[in-house]
């Protein structure tokens, strides 16, 4: 089983690649920290590098976009509440909510979420500054299953529920398709949706293909991590159970749920009106 280290201290052996130690600085994860390294913003003592297979020795100085990088004293795997209107990116001159601010800790300008939030929805994101555990939470093979309460602006039909299990092409060579859909109690214009590729503004790509305007996007759950009792805005520390969990695909999809849902369509609602 995957276990948690809280100190990097646990994981750090020189001589590292340069994408794994600015991994474990906290930069991002090591694909995101190659795409860094591409784009010629990544020096060694001084020196700009866009190869990647240079390695990294302990005393070697480290800059990303000038700003020297080090490794962080502890490992954080946080799950957040984002509402709506907050962004998930680090950085972005047309935006100024950003989501990570909301997680008031000394070390917050270090963290990066794991996956993608749009703007327009809200719910459950997580936040590390552990590179290895957000490049094994997104990769394909480990398959994390996400799960989300849709509501629609009409009643949903049954059949084009059924193309989206099938997969439908947009705009990709590969097709847009969600896992299992589940539909609420009572209404018709809910629906709780599980996604295991998260492309891009997925669910909101599906629906709007389909002919339905998605009116709020609350995702409620990523693999064994679910939103459980926080609040918009509010973040918790995840337990070691749970990030064992995520490490070894481990997923939890019907806990609570009917006692859940209530509560967060009465959020989306909120949220739509705000």
């Amino acid at each position: 089983m995957a276990e948690m280290r809280n100190r990097v201290s646990d994981i750090a052996h020189f001589p590292m690649r340069l994408q794994a130690y600015m991994a474990k600085c906290g930069v991002g994860s090591r694909r995101g920290c190659e795409e860094l390294i591409k784009e010629g913003r990544v020096m060694i003592n001084n020196k700009v590098v866009r190869e990647m297979g240079v390695k990294v020795n302990e005393d070697d100085i480290v800059q990303v976009d000038t700003e020297t990088i080090e490794l962080a004293d502890r490992l954080y795997y946080i799950a957040l509440n984002k509402p709506r209107g907050y962004v998930c990116t680090n950085y972005d001159p047309n935006e100024d909510r950003y989501a990570r601010d909301l997680i008031d800790i000394r070390e917050n300008q270090m963290l990066f979420n794991v996956g993608r939030l749009d703007k327009d929805s809200n719910g459950l994101i997580i936040f590390t500054n552990d590179g290895d555990f957000a490049n094994k939470m997104m990769h394909p093979r480990y398959e994390i299953e996400k799960e989300y309460i849709v509501k629609l602006d009409k009643d949903i039909v049954i059949d084009d529920l059924t193309r989206a299990l099938n997969g439908i092409y947009i705009d990709l060579p590969k097709p847009y398709k969600i896992r299992r859909y589940d539909l609420m109690p009572r209404t018709k214009e809910f629906v709780r949706i599980t996604l295991v590729e998260g492309k891009n503004r997925e669910i909101r790509k599906i629906f709007s293909y389909l002919g339905y305007d998605v009116k709020s996007l609350t995702r409620i759950r990523v693999g064994c991590v679910e939103l459980g009792d926080l609040n918009p805005g509010e973040w918790r520390n995840l337990t070691r159970e749970e990030v064992s969990g995520l490490l070894s695909g481990k997923d939890n999809s019907r806990k609570g749920g009917k006692k859940r849902f209530a509560d967060r369509r009465k959020e989306s609602e909120n949220g739509n009106r705000n």
